[in-house]
């Protein structure tokens, strides 16, 4: 696979076993919202985890651990970092 073949916009299933389609990055971005709020909704926020990389900055890291926590209402986040 060459420089030319990687993904240059999001790629959406309207429908299981539909095939991806080109969408736009808001489609996209509101679709991933939404299944993490459904997921929320149905299953409470103890079922969302994150995990962050340790070559992430701080900044990085300490916006992911604030999403888990304030938006999604978890605290299961964890990263490579203490291993």
């Amino acid at each position: 696979m060459g420089r030319l073949d990687r993904l240059t916009q999001p790629m959406l299933r309207d429908r299981r076993g539909e095939p991806l389609r080109p969408a736009t990055w808001d489609e996209a971005l509101d679709r991933a919202a939404a299944g993490f709020g459904a997921t929320v909704e149905r299953h409470g926020p103890q079922a969302f985890g994150l995990f962050s990389c340790s070559k992430s900055t701080n900044e990085m890291n300490f916006a992911a651990q604030k999403f888990a926590r304030v938006v999604i209402g978890s605290n299961n986040i964890d990263s490579c970092n203490r291993t």
